[in-house]
């Protein structure tokens, strides 16, 4: 399989597959890399596509620049990213993971997708966020007070995310969408979920007993038959 490191503009990016005009666009999750697509192109690109990844800030080779890890920075980001996509390709799909496919819907709402593969999507930041000051018994006067507030599970609040979150809801998602969902995401509830299948006609697999990382052996050969089928 062909593979091309690439830069747009400042963005490391990688790229897989041989010359097509079908294009996957990969966006990683918090954790990830861009080179995690591999195993989806492996999939995908002997189908007749191609695969376009990127590091986000903080991540791979941008891991200097977190404090760039929030969706006003991203999502201007992303869709510099498309636009650079749509000079050489013209049938454009996204495949996306847990906080990638929120991003995703943030900065692509108003694009013409072919289809859409969310693994463990986070859906509803604003109610994310909510979840996690309960989780650190932090109110919401304690963070406008305080602005930004760590917490002992990793995360860190911060009150202008949570103002971004609630000022930017997903309230329109039209491009064909197939969401893989673990029934023990701790990120997402199934009701979320639900009601996003439901709103938006999207397509829903669960895997009964997983987690919101997909990494075991038995979670990655129910992720890579579930790209198989839905790609």
């Amino acid at each position: 399989m062909k593979k091309q490191n690439i830069k747009i503009e400042n963005i490391p990016a990688v790229l897989y597959g041989d010359t097509s005009i079908n294009l996957y666009l990969y966006i990683h999750g918090k954790c990830g890399y861009k080179e995690e697509a591999e195993a989806f192109a492996e999939i995908v690109c002997p189908k007749g596509y191609q695969v376009l990844s990127i590091d986000l800030p903080g991540h791979g080779e941008r891991k200097d620049e977190m404090d760039l890890f929030v969706p006003w920075k991203i999502v201007p980001e992303l869709r510099f990213v498309m636009e650079f996509a749509k000079e050489s390709w013209n049938q454009i799909s996204l495949r996306a993971n847990s906080i990638g496919a929120w991003f995703g819907m943030q900065a692509f709402y108003n694009e013409t997708l072919v289809k859409n593969l969310f693994v463990s999507p986070v859906l509803d930041m604003e109610q994310l966020i909510k979840d996690m000051m309960q989780w650190a018994s932090i109110t919401e006067k304690d963070l406008e007070e305080q602005k930004v507030i760590p917490t002992s599970f990793g995360e860190t609040l911060d009150w202008e995310y949570y103002q971004y979150a609630k000022m930017h809801p997903i309230a329109d998602w039209k491009a064909p969408t197939a969401i893989l969902y673990a029934s023990k995401d701790n990120l997402t509830s199934r009701y979320i979920v639900d009601n996003f299948v439901s709103c938006f006609k999207n397509e829903l697999t669960v895997m009964e007993d997983g987690e919101h990382w997909f990494h075991t052996p038995e979670q990655l050969m129910v992720l890579r038959r579930w790209e198989s089928e839905n790609y």
